[in-house]
């Protein structure tokens, strides 16, 4: 696509484990047979995005297989309390180390740099120092990889020349309006399934800060779908079963006992879409 605009991007949003959601969207697109001619990612989406960008040929697979295989010795944010407030007594800002992550990154991808990719990919995160979005797109893939999915308090901000950066979904969480300034025609959007459920007034202290955290992200991608251009189109897949604002469980990220049955409905749920938008 070198000198080319995009026609087809994928954009894929933030949300931790609830990212399994994405690997069913992933491979309802794979067997519908639309691929990206550009790859987004933010958080757990950048993760999944850059297994796409690599090889889109079968890249759904090799991520069902990664998620649903993911055990106690692979998983990155694995560990007892004992050995996470160890890492935080020597970290001083994080639960989790950066290594495990950047291993299992750099065991699933072939390719170091954003060049040897099959189909450009950039992602996102947030510089702590100037306190803007910073996109990456060449350089040293596995670090900007880990730098947007450097969710403070689990994993310590990641350095890159200098500078330091944490998660991406701080600034952008679904990064819709990049896709269309990097000239998309068609973007399908790939989530955890928050944005689909209507939030509700808070009842509790803890449903104040999951509605007020749900504000904060949503406000900017509504924002940008109302601002899509004539002649584009943006299509928003469903999860099938998208979890509540005020559900607990959600918090629950080392939990992966739910990511077989998240991966298939959305599968199911988003292959109908595309099986309607055929026919429409």
């Amino acid at each position: 696509m070198v000198g080319q605009r995009p026609d087809v991007a994928f954009v894929l949003g933030g949300g931790g484990v609830l990212g399994a959601a994405e690997v069913g969207m992933l491979a309802a697109l794979d067997d519908a047979g639309i691929r990206p001619d550009l790859v987004l990612g933010t958080s757990i989406g950048a993760v999944n995005g850059v297994v796409v960008a690599s090889d889109p040929h079968g890249a759904a697979a090799r991520l069902e297989k990664l998620w649903t295989e993911l055990g106690a010795d692979d998983n990155p944010f694995t560990g007892s309390v004992v050995s996470r407030l160890a890492t935080l007594t020597r970290t001083r800002v994080a639960l989790h180390e950066l290594e495990p992550l950047r291993h299992l990154l750099g065991a699933i991808l072939t390719a170091r740099t954003f060049s040897e990719l099959a189909v450009p990919f950039q992602c996102v995160a947030a510089s702590i120092e100037r306190s803007r979005a910073t996109w990456f797109d060449r350089g040293d893939l596995l670090s900007a990889v880990l730098a947007s999915s450097a969710v403070p308090g689990l994993m310590p901000p990641v350095e890159i020349d200098g500078e330091h950066f944490y998660d991406g979904g701080l600034v952008h969480s679904v990064p819709v309006s990049r896709a269309i300034e990097l000239g998309a025609r068609v973007v399908y959007v790939m989530h955890v399934g928050r944005i689909e459920a209507p939030l509700t007034v808070p009842t509790n202290p803890f449903q104040v800060g999951m509605v007020a955290f749900e504000i904060a992200r949503r406000h900017r991608f509504l924002a940008e779908l109302d601002d899509v251009p004539a002649g584009h189109e943006v299509h928003v897949l469903p999860t099938g079963d998208p979890p509540r604002h005020d559900d607990p469980r959600q918090l629950r990220y080392r939990n992966t006992d739910a990511v077989p049955g998240r991966i298939e409905t959305a599968r199911r749920a988003t292959a109908d879409y595309l099986s309607t938008l055929r026919q429409d």
